[in-house]
């Protein structure tokens, strides 16, 4: 039996995808030959890895303990590579980083460019999720690095500081509660929304906190970020829920009003997650190391 790094690579994306044509996108292959490679491994195994249903494949039993083996596989050379990277230039690693919507627009843009532009042979998959399912996939070696919530709960996992993200409501400035400097969600729960996307991290959050009032929030319209959420507030559209750094930035140029959103989970830290720093390959390592460090001291790199 001879199963190849890519052919390891290939099986992970696939059971993570949760199907072969994503699995095959995401391992840069094209769906026939993925097909190939699945059939392959199969074949040498004598016994099938994946079942198919309608919506995609699932991992039977010995496909499983293939997929903790290439787990554990990967991350080794991933280690490799980043321990003989110290001695050249010819091997290049990656790190699987996984964040919620505020952190991958708000705090990691100018964090995470200053990292790659110190090590130009690391590539990072930067993918965004909720806090839970980022837990998730820590737990579950999936991603090296989380960043989630401190509302999260987060046992079993190493967890340092990233970042303050509390929530705030903007609104027009000629709203009722535009005087306020504090407002719950309860009392703005049957106002007209302008959000993000439906599955985006954040919007996630929201819908959950709603369904705890017993209420769905009501969106007039959906757009693609912070900015063009408080654009959309200026025109009387509807209020927004942003976090307060893009609140504060819009506020220079926008004529919005802000209130700090007084429900207990609003108010949060942003944490870098792992499982354990100890056990990191180097070049994850490197960014927790980046990540947590004092925004002056990062800011002074």
């Amino acid at each position: 039996m001879r199963f190849d790094l890519t052919d390891l690579r290939l099986f992970l994306h696939v059971v993570e995808a949760g199907s072969l044509t994503a699995g095959a996108a995401r391992s840069h292959m094209t769906l026939a030959s993925a097909s190939q490679r699945v059939r392959g491994m199969e074949d040498a195994l004598g016994s099938p890895l994946l079942t198919r249903h309608a919506q995609g494949v699932r991992p039977t039993e010995a496909g499983r303990t293939l997929l903790h083996h290439a787990r554990v596989v990967l991350q080794q050379m991933e280690r490799l590579r980043g321990e003989l990277g110290e001695y050249g230039q010819g091997l290049k690693g990656h790190v699987r980083l996984m964040c919620g919507t505020s952190a991958l627009t708000e705090h990691l843009p100018e964090v995470l460019s200053r990292f790659l532009m110190q090590h130009p042979r690391i590539s990072v998959d930067l993918e965004e999720r909720p806090s839970p399912d980022t837990v998730d996939a820590l737990r579950g070696g999936r991603c090296d690095i989380g960043i989630v919530s401190d509302a999260i709960d987060t046992e079993g996992l190493e967890c340092h500081p990233f970042r303050r993200d509390d929530l705030v409501l903007v609104m027009p400035r000629g709203h009722a509660l535009a005087g306020r400097r504090r407002v719950m969600l309860a009392e703005v729960i049957d106002s007209e929304f302008v959000g993000l996307p439906a599955d985006s991290a954040l919007q996630l959050l929201l819908t959950q906190h709603a369904r705890a009032l017993g209420k769905h929030l009501a969106y007039r319209v959906r757009v693609g970020n912070f900015e063009a959420v408080c654009r959309m507030v200026v025109h009387g559209i509807g209020v927004g829920i942003v976090p307060q750094t893009a609140a504060e930035r819009c506020a220079r140029s926008m004529k919005i009003a802000r209130a700090a959103l007084g429900d207990a989970w609003a108010e949060r830290t942003l944490m870098a997650c792992v499982r354990s720093s100890q056990e990191l390959p180097l070049n994850a390592r490197r960014m927790l190391e980046h990540l947590v460090a004092p925004v002056e001291q990062v800011a002074a790199k």
